[in-house]
This record gives structure tokens, C-alpha cells and sequence, in this order.
């Protein structure tokens, strides 16, 4: 039994694709740790009461900033500078 062209052909594209998502994973595993990071500091925040309404720009900057990311967010937002501060939802008993 011998290897055909065509196999090596195969075997050499999927081992080139698992090279780069390997890669790919590897540069963006840092900003994924970033923004689940940050977002947890941004929901202890909130729960003593200074939270942020999360929006796509919130989670890039916190992805990019981290933790110093995430209070420059709850700052700039209660400054009323950038962001919106979030608005927690009251639950209203009507008897």
C-alpha cells in the first residue's frame, strides 16, 4: 500500500489548518481571559451598585484593559463621560 499524491496533498492542507487555528487560538486566548475577567470585576461592581450596560464597545475595551479596563469603563460611565451606567430592574409587588 502506498501513499497517492493526493493523500499527502490532504494531510499536508489539515495539518496546515490545524497549525493556524492552533495559532489563532493561541494570540486570541489572552483577550478571551481579558474579557471574561473583566466582565466578572463589571458584575461585582454592579452588585454593590455602580454596573454598566454591557454593550460590544464595554467588552472590547474590557477584552483589551482587563481589570484596569473594566473600572475605566465603571468610571468614565458614572463620570458620565463614555458609557451608560446600567439600570437595575426593580421588582414591583402590586397587592
Amino acid at each position: 500500500m502506498s501513499i497517492t499524491g493526493l493523500e499527502l496533498l490532504v494531510v499536508l492542507v489539515v495539518l496546515a489548518f490545524a497549525f493556524g487555528a492552533y495559532q489563532i487560538i493561541r494570540t486570541v486566548r489572552p483577550f478571551i481571559v481579558n474579557a471574561v475577567i473583566g466582565l466578572l470585576v463589571i458584575l461585582a461592581l454592579s452588585w454593590f451598585g455602580y454596573g454598566v450596560e454591557i454593550t460590544p464597545l464595554v467588552v472590547l475595551v474590557v477584552a483589551i484593559g482587563g481589570v484596569p479596563g473594566a473600572v475605566l469603563v465603571v468610571l468614565l460611565a458614572y463620570a458620565g463621560l463614555v458609557f451608560e451606567p446600567g439600570t437595575v430592574a426593580q421588582l414591583v409587588i402590586v397587592s
